[in-house]
């Protein structure tokens, strides 16, 4: 995390610079995973079109953090950039070595990090990677230049995450409208017939990228899960919730105007996550960005 006033927490714990990354077979790119800030003072954010996945998580306060994880696509710029959680690490194990870009993290979580199998990349790491933009203040204002860490985007291949693209299944339910709430935020996704996509809203208001384009996932998958307090806390004190990814439970998937009640199962942390209907067989996502939404689950 960072403290407040968008300088990181406890940075000199993460590996240097200079220690040489770990090199990964040439059949197995990386993708790269950008923890984005998502209150109002950081709307509207940058590049988060152009991602892939959108996770989107209850932080600390019960406000909401997204990571936005981009294979197929680079932007020029994204962000505001903010900082890691612990649970963000299970997360990511499904992707091969991820490169995941940070402004900081609680200074007892950094050597966790450090150790995980991914690239940490946070201000100071690579030169030139990380700017303070004048348009919003700190810690509201860091954004990221991913071509500084990456020459190219790494494609599909690298989305190694167990979700599958292709027709609807069988069955749902008509559904225009769904609301997700954490104590202090919330998502809406209306759908839009003409866009064939669902039009993110978030604490009531339309989302938007910077230069004024509506943020429009093909599918959205509200994933029911385990959430409990980790061994960590802001700079205020407050305990930020450990959302738990590996396991199994339930899921609402939204494409094409209706609604799939679905089964999730994700055995090790390593492992993909299966999206199944009751009979077993795999859900097809519809082609485009996907939202996954964490709710906590009853």
């Amino acid at each position: 995390m960072d403290d407040g006033r968008g300088r990181p927490v406890g940075t000199p714990a993460l590996p240097s610079p200079n220690t040489p990354t770990p090199q990964r077979p040439a059949t197995a790119p990386a993708p790269l995973a950008v923890k984005i800030d998502n209150v109002r003072a950081a709307r509207p954010q940058t590049g988060l079109r152009a991602a892939d996945v959108v996770y989107a998580e209850q932080v600390e306060g019960g406000l909401s953090r997204l990571m936005a994880v981009f294979a197929t696509k680079l932007p020029k710029v994204v962000g505001p950039v903010r900082s890691a959680r612990e649970s963000d690490l299970e997360l990511l194990r499904q992707y091969d070595r991820p490169t995941l870009a940070f402004s900081g993290a609680q200074h007892k979580l950094l050597p966790l990090i450090g150790q995980a199998r991914l690239r940490p990349e946070q201000p100071g790491n690579v030169e030139g990677a990380f700017f303070r933009n004048s348009d919003k203040s700190a810690p509201h204002n860091l954004y990221l230049r991913p071509a500084r860490l990456m020459p190219t985007a790494p494609t599909s291949a690298a989305l190694t995450n167990g979700f599958r693209f292709g027709a609807a299944p069988d069955g749902g339910t008509p559904q225009t409208t769904r609301t997700v709430r954490y104590p202090s935020a919330s998502f809406t996704f209306d759908w839009s017939a003409e866009r064939g996509r669902w039009l993110v809203s978030t604490d009531g208001s339309p989302t938007v990228t910077s230069d004024g384009q509506r943020v429009t996932p093909a599918t959205v998958v509200v994933q029911y899960v385990k959430m409990r307090s980790s061994r960590f806390h802001d700079f205020l004190g407050n305990t930020t919730p450990y959302t738990e990814t590996v396991g199994s439970g339930t899921a609402d998937v939204l494409r094409d105007g209706r609604v799939y009640g679905v089964k999730w199962k994700r055995p090790r942390a390593a492992d993909g996550t299966d999206f199944t209907t009751a009979a077993g067989q795999p859900v097809n996502f519809a082609d485009g960005q996907v939202w996954v939404v964490f709710a906590r689950a009853s």
